[in-house]
């Protein structure tokens, strides 16, 4: 038997033991996610200007209000890996990680009042086009390169694992299923552009919500009331006070949580193509800061609706034990067991939260796909062949987006086959999110930055990314080899929680090992702080090596002014005006970009050129 039927027939083994019968209703629920999502893709193809220009596919013709955006926003990287990862984690550990909500309102409010204004005024497509605004092509191509591996590695695992979700509770096909999620998603992201990936992200998103509050409030009856739930839960020590031990290496802290999970939103929230995208097709920069702003409120919802999940599951479970086959499961295995529990007498239901869990899902692949092609068009095709037609373009596009989706389905037949290192390919997005960060600050922050000094920074970040997150991986598979299951979608070790790209998402883990020193002990750096370590390296190193091969020579000339962000004279504004010019290396700041008059460094600022 090939390696890859035994694997998946390991996965549809062990997910099986968590089967329950889906009835008509649950199917029809189900069926109409599918049919609602396609319909959306439809509908955009065949109204409006029916996707016939790249600015419309690409960009919804820079036409999109800010709540669908910001539910959209929301949806992007809010998987199904999050929505059972969390409760799981809860479960297992206590409310500790309810603190990551304190990192929501920096992570939000500095993409919406620097990330937003220098992209928007820009007129960019892609964020990469950035980068050979303030640097070169060489600079951008890097760039675009770097993020289309990381994000060629996120749609192939997810159609997969959820498939293997929707066979422990139906005992369909595990490859219809994966067929099924792959096509849907490539119909209505092929078909209706950006516009559609848009909306669909909002009929997903409250899908999800329904969902998870169906558990949420079925459960909380179950068990007796709010309170209850809250009292069992403190009974068992599962509610965590604030834990202010700074120790990088403590995996939940409240720092690690409220400061290091900064970067890790400012990684997905300010940089990243599938989100700059969307701010960029709101219809005035205005609204592009208002979708931002419409993030915050939601993301506490969301996290709160997460944790809520993980309290009630705990309370239910002190009042009804786990028989013997639910003590042996993970405890994402765990979180469906709860759900069938609760929800086995109320048709429907259980549809629908099999559908909340397809709905991330869907809105990440879906993302994946139209900022892949997006990047591939305007950063790699476009500037080689500039004369390329309008229609052509469009058609192009479309073909990417296309292609894009078969790869998924390629990627899910891979992801079947890798065993163990398919924890390694998910991680993957998340030790690239922290350089491609830093390479962004390095160029809006740091006038003196130069081309060479970003490339060198980029690669020292990168190198930085994968020797901590491989390193932490292998030292942690070699001291439980046996704690990977494969079907075990969020129960990886420490190590994997490299996957912070999935906004609040967190693969559960085991607590580090004590008492390690040397590369054991850096390898157990906890993975909130991955993000803000990898971004540091490449902005250091990119400063050095820019320092090293000429820093400001020439660089008023060559910087276009609203490429950058005058963060460090502002910050320094105490300092000599001779010093301030100097950290400036005499840029003379945009106001257009500042949005102000007058520079920190009191240098009169200069409208558009």
């Amino acid at each position: 038997m090939p390696q890859g039927a035994a694997l998946s027939e390991s996965v549809v083994w062990r997910a099986g033991s968590v089967a329950m019968a889906f009835t008509v209703a649950d199917y029809t629920v189900f069926v109409l996610l599918l049919v609602f999502s396609s319909a959306i893709g439809l509908f955009y193809a065949l109204s409006g200007g029916r996707q016939r220009t790249v600015q419309e596919f690409l960009l919804a013709n820079r036409s999109m209000s800010f709540l669908p955006v910001a539910l959209s926003l929301l949806a992007t990287f809010q998987s199904a890996v999050a929505i059972l990862g969390v409760p799981a984690e809860i479960y297992r550990f206590g409310t500790e990680y309810w603190f990551l909500g304190c990192c929501y309102f920096l992570g939000l409010l500095i993409p919406a009042h620097v990330f937003i204004p220098v992209f928007y005024r820009l007129h960019l497509t892609s964020t990469y086009e950035y980068l050979e605004l303030r640097f070169n092509k060489a600079v951008r191509v890097c760039g675009t390169v770097t993020f289309i591996f990381q994000m060629c590695w996120l749609p192939g695992p997810h159609p997969f694992l959820m498939a293997g979700v929707f066979f422990a509770v139906t005992q369909f096909d595990l490859w219809g299923a994966v067929l099924t999620m792959g096509l849907v998603c490539t119909l209505y992201t092929t078909l209706g552009g950006l516009k559609a990936v848009i909306w669909t992200d909002v009929f997903q998103t409250l899908v999800m919500f329904a969902g998870q509050l169906a558990v949420i409030v079925v459960g909380t009856i179950k068990v007796g009331s709010m309170g209850r739930v809250w009292q069992l839960a403190a009974d068992q020590g599962k509610i965590s006070g604030i834990d202010l031990n700074p120790d990088p290496f403590e995996r939940h802290t409240f720092w690690t949580l409220a400061i290091g999970g900064v970067f890790m939103m400012l990684s997905l929230y300010g940089v990243n193509q599938a989100q700059v995208q969307r701010y960029l097709s709101s219809r005035t920069e205005r609204e592009a800061v208002l979708s931002c702003y419409a993030v915050f409120p939601c993301q506490q919802v969301v996290l709160c609706l997460s944790c809520l999940t993980g309290l009630v599951m705990f309370a239910y479970y002190q009042e009804h034990p786990l028989t013997a086959a639910q003590s042996q499961a993970s405890s994402d295995q765990l979180v469906l067991y709860f759900v069938m529990d609760v929800l086995k007498d109320l048709p429907g239901l259980p549809g629908l939260f099999v559908a909340c869990l397809f709905s991330g899902s869907l809105s990440t692949i879906s993302s994946a796909f139209n900022s892949l092609a997006t990047v591939t068009m305007e950063d790699l095709i476009h500037p080689y062949f500039p004369g390329l037609r309008e229609s052509r373009a469009t058609l192009l596009s479309k073909l990417l987006a296309l292609s894009y989706g078969l790869l998924c389905l390629g990627m899910a037949y891979l992801s079947s086959m890798m065993g163990p290192m398919l924890q390694a390919a998910i991680s993957i997005f998340g030790m690239v999110g922290g350089p491609l960060l830093g390479l962004f600050c390095l160029g809006m922050f740091f006038p003196c930055a130069n081309p060479t000094g970003a490339i060198a920074g980029l690669a020292a970040g990168l190198a930085m990314a994968f020797w901590i997150g491989i390193g932490s991986l292998v030292s942690n598979l070699r001291a439980a080899p046996s704690a990977l299951p494969l079907s075990n979608i969020t129960d990886f070790p420490q190590a994997s929680s490299l996957n912070t790209a999935i906004a609040t998402t967190l693969l559960t883990s085991t607590p580090a090992p004590k008492r390690l020193s040397g590369l054991q002990k850096f390898y157990n750096l906890s993975y909130m702080w991955y993000s803000a370590h990898n971004s540091t390296t490449v902005i250091l190193v990119g400063l050095l090596v820019s320092l090293l091969t000429g820093t400001c020579r020439g660089a008023p000339a060559t910087i276009n002014p609203r490429t950058i962000y005058p963060v460090l004279p502002r910050l320094l504004c105490c300092l000599p005006q001779k010093y301030r010019e100097r950290l400036s290396c005499g840029v003379v700041c945009s106001a257009e970009v500042s949005g102000w008059e007058l520079c920190e460094c009191g240098a009169a600022g200069q409208g558009r050129p």
